[in-house]
């Protein structure tokens, strides 16, 4: 999982970097996440870590699914400034590094909520890894996100874990679909490889680059709009257009 962490560093950096040069304006402006800003956006990568450092620092959430959870701990602290969310993940997501890295080192099922699901403590730093690669690119960059430019690279040690993230999540957040299709997700490009959704024969087939990928998985663009290539039964099809990971 060393490969994760180093992801996640690496992003990290980036991040601090970009929010460092960015106005009171584009703090406020809004994200490619539905009703959250920059802010609120740098305050749930924050919390993200929170999880990992000190739970009992964010709102009890037992119970609650996973996107709520989350909407609910931006909330609580929206009254932060930019510069004290900015200060609280330098912060706490250097030391957050450090506790992903000791459970990478462990070896024990940790169950995340009935919607998230149940994974082993060697994964959970692919996690972090999918959601700073997702939440740089996606929401804080055009066409969805506030600013310009070009945005970071989505390179094999970016892409890589983010993509092993989606393959352990799929299954798990996805349960009923599973039921009804089977899928191969062709990935071309960088970080390329075959992803099987559901058992047995092939019903369809799905042919995108990562990037791509990462956006149609997260509900953050179609298939038509992404140029993803599909074939096969339209009720797998169908059932495909319902997956989501988060």
């Amino acid at each position: 999982m060393l490969k994760a962490i180093e992801a996640v560093e690496a992003d990290r950096a980036v991040l601090l970097d970009i929010c460092r040069g960015l106005t009171d304006e584009q703090w406020q402006a809004p994200s490619g996440c539905a009703g959250w800003s920059v802010k609120d956006l740098v305050t749930h990568l924050g919390n993200l870590f929170w999880l990992v450092v000190d739970a009992q620092q964010l709102p009890d959430t037992t119970g609650v699914p996973t996107e709520r959870a989350q909407e609910d701990g931006v909330v609580a602290r929206r009254g932060l400034s930019a510069a004290d969310v900015l200060a609280d993940y330098e912060k706490v997501s250097d030391t957050g590094l450090t506790k992903l890295a000791e459970l990478a080192a462990l070896d024990f099922e940790l169950p995340l909520g009935e919607d998230f699901g149940t994974y082993s403590t060697k994964v959970i730093p692919r996690a972090y890894a999918f959601d700073h690669y997702t939440h740089i690119r996606a929401d804080l960059f055009a066409p969805r996100g506030p600013l310009t430019g070009q945005a970071p690279p989505s390179d094999e040690l970016r892409v890589g874990p983010a993509l092993d993230w989606i393959e352990a999540a799929l299954p798990q957040q996805n349960r009923s679909a599973a039921g009804e299709c089977t899928l191969e997700i062709q990935v071309t490009g960088t970080g390329s490889r075959r992803i099987t959704f559901g058992s047995g024969q092939a019903m369809a087939t799905l042919r995108s680059d990562a990037p791509a990928l990462v956006r149609w998985i997260t509900g953050r663009g179609s298939w038509a709009e992404l140029g993803v290539e599909v074939a096969g039964d339209e009720a797998a099809l169908a059932a495909a257009r319902s997956l989501k990971v988060f």
